[in-house]
């Protein structure tokens, strides 16, 4: 077991084929909280990432975490998103109330309205990569969470979770952009 917790721990790189353009850092942020920067590529064009991170009523099936929208609406370009969320790690559901804004050159920003958490801050900056048919996106996530969990224990939580969220979405990138999906 601490083996399992050592790795998990140590970075982005463990457990990972060296070709990897990917990057990941999680650590606990000394205001309180998890903070999480990562650099990915997605192997679709940037209109289709940012379509698949805007398609609010479909975010559910871009985790592995439980969760459900619980209501949603646009109205003059920002997107109010409500959310609960089931975590292994905490009893019951987590209200999750953001603002989601599209940033001009290309990706967004989502912001804390309500609900159970302290700081939610999360920002995906989009642009085109390779011939045009791939996408780099920056990651940048920051949240503190109203629990008793430690931060330490939320950060190796978050890290499972976000790349498998990233796997996830590149495999509904792939889907999207009709190449043939990885097994």
């Amino acid at each position: 077991m601490l083996l399992a917790v050592l790795l998990a721990v140590q970075g982005p790189s463990v457990g990972r084929a060296a070709s990897s353009p990917d990057t990941l850092e999680i650590m606990t942020d000394p205001a309180g909280g998890v903070r999480a920067t990562a650099r990915v590529l997605f192997p679709a064009k940037t209109e289709v990432i940012h379509g698949l991170l805007t398609d609010y009523p479909h975010w559910p099936e871009l985790f592995e975490v439980r969760m459900r929208l619980a209501e949603w609406h646009v109205r003059d370009g920002v997107a109010t998103i409500d959310l609960r969320l089931e975590h292994a790690l905490l009893p019951g559901e987590r209200r999750l109330v953001t603002e989601s804004r599209t940033l001009p050159g290309g990706g967004l920003v989502t912001d804390l309205k309500g609900g159970d958490f302290k700081r939610y801050h999360r920002v995906w900056t989009l642009r085109p990569a390779g011939e045009g048919n791939e996408t780099s996106a920056d990651f940048e996530l920051l949240f503190e969470l109203d629990s008793l969990v430690p931060d330490w224990i939320m950060a190796l939580a978050v890290r499972q979770e976000l790349e498998t969220h990233f796997r996830i979405v590149k495999q509904k990138a792939r889907e999207h952009s009709g190449r043939v999906p990885l097994p």
